[in-house]
């Protein structure tokens, strides 16, 4: 890799190299989402607020579907993380070649499935009976994409795992514009609506694909790619399966608490709700974006320093990461609520005023509050990077999302407004988040002996996951 593109994780401060490392990931994961916020805003001006309600509300579907294999690009980036920060050069070609072929696969599998079950699923969420079908039209197409969407991510996973987040930006930002240019062109000139917005998406999405790829094949050092060398090796993709299993189902339960919360919304029968709802899912998801950064960073920082060895620097990117994860959740969630009507004005309709109404209630209860989940999360990034993810994910699920289905089967039946479902997010992000805290403070003392007692040399050789080992 270029000099100039890799971070120096585990020598020197630590706080100017975590924010060099987690800006360019806040522009890539900004861009990313303006891929799903272009169609939102695109429909919702020039094709009505069924459309918007089409496009705004399969969110929550597509997270389900996508997050089992965006776990696993997790796990592929502690693994190449770890093998890096060991010096076990040799593993991480290794790495590389089987975290391709995984995503190439996983894209495949996840775009037979959409495009065979998509309107099942819709019907099984309660979809709007005026909505339903631009819906399934939106989202066959869309997971025509798949496959370059898992290539995309687990790409830039693995240039992540040497700190090189800078040149996924710059992919992202060429296919970004493109997205926007053919979103126009589909929509005004072609007249196609939801299709037309979906058709831009993909195409854009196999744009920045191909860029990673080309990137990867150029590279000279031990992330080369070549594509006469793609396997499937069994080691490495049990060391990854340790790590992204865990966190992939963390996040498909996660997203199914979220499908359970779009469906009550979708009780309602109010289009004017959805769409607003929508709108206001979109602006925090920008937020969110931002405060996912330093997750990433947790993950990587705390990988690479483990697998050397550094114990005394996991602490100190623990710490740098939560006040830099809060300082922004802060900030930005409280200027996305203040300025939720100017926001949410971009996404529907001149007049549409009970629209913009709803996503301001929406951010009133969830985008001020939003970096107690930016906590949660970071945290989990850090247990993820020392290489515990059973655990977090059972934390997770019984304290996030249990709870919060939990709380749609009963406070939800007594308080049946759409108020009482976002204020379960605050409420269970809390929790969890101390959760994590307390199994960080427990496992702390116990992971950081072993690392000193067997070396390095141990994370790079066993792959075997800490909670498991006898």
């Amino acid at each position: 890799m270029k000099k100039e593109y890799h971070i120096d994780m585990c020598n020197g401060p630590l706080a100017s190299k975590i924010l060099l490392f987690a800006v360019p990931l806040i522009a890539s994961s900004l861009l990313q989402l303006l891929f799903n916020a272009a169609d939102v805003v695109v429909v919702g001006k020039f094709a009505g607020k069924e459309a918007l309600a089409a496009v705004g509300s399969n969110t929550a579907l597509i997270n389900l579907l996508i997050n089992l294999f965006v776990g696993l690009s997790v796990g592929a980036n502690v693994v190449v993380a770890r093998d890096l920060g060991a010096g076990r050069y040799d593993r991480v070609k290794k790495d590389v070649h089987t975290t391709v072929t995984l995503a190439f696969i996983s894209g495949v599998v996840m775009m037979i499935f959409g495009v065979v079950m998509v309107r099942q699923l819709l019907e099984w969420m309660s979809s709007p009976t005026d909505v339903i079908d631009l819906a399934t039209v939106y989202l066959r197409i869309y997971f025509f994409g798949m496959p370059a969407n898992m290539l995309y991510n687990f790409g830039s996973a693995i240039l992540r795992a040497e700190g090189d987040t800078q040149r996924p930006l710059y992919y992202l930002l060429f296919a970004g514009i493109v997205n926007v240019i053919l979103n126009l062109v589909f929509v005004i000139i072609f007249q196609m609506d939801v299709a037309g917005v979906a058709l831009a998406t993909i195409i854009s999405q196999y744009i920045s694909a191909g860029l990673v790829l080309r990137c990867l094949m150029k590279e000279q050092g031990p992330l080369h790619l070549d594509l006469k060398q793609l396997e499937l090796r069994r080691l490495v993709v049990m060391r990854i399966f340790q790590v992204g299993l865990p966190a992939g189902f963390q996040g498909v339960v996660f997203a199914l608490s979220n499908v359970v919360i779009q469906s009550s919304l979708n009780s309602f029968n109010d289009p004017v709700l959805v769409a607003g709802s929508s709108a206001g899912a979109n602006i925090e998801s920008f937020v969110y974006a931002a405060m996912n950064a330093f997750y990433q960073s947790a993950i990587t920082f705390v990988g690479q320093n483990y697998g050397a060895g550094k114990c005394d620097r996991v602490d100190r990117v623990t710490k740098q990461c939560l006040l830099f994860v809060v300082a922004t959740g802060l900030v930005l969630g409280n200027l996305a609520y203040y300025f939720g009507d100017v926001l949410a004005g971009f996404y529907v309709q001149a007049g549409e005023d009970d629209v913009i109404a709803q996503a301001v209630v929406r951010m009133g209860f969830i985008a001020r509050f939003y970096f107690i989940c930016g906590i949660m999360d970071t945290m989990v990034g850090v247990l993820r990077g020392l290489g515990y993810s059973v655990i977090p994910m059972i934390a997770s699920l019984v304290g996030a999302c249990g709870l919060r289905l939990l709380w749609v089967a009963t406070v939800f039946q007594v308080y049946t407004t759409p108020a009482s479902l976002y204020i379960s997010y605050p409420i269970t992000w809390a929790i969890t988040g101390l959760v994590h805290i307390g199994f960080f403070l427990f496992v702390r003392k116990r992971a950081y002996a072993r690392v000193r007692s067997s070396g390095a040399a141990y994370l790079a050789t066993e792959g075997e996951h800490p909670e498991i080992k006898k």
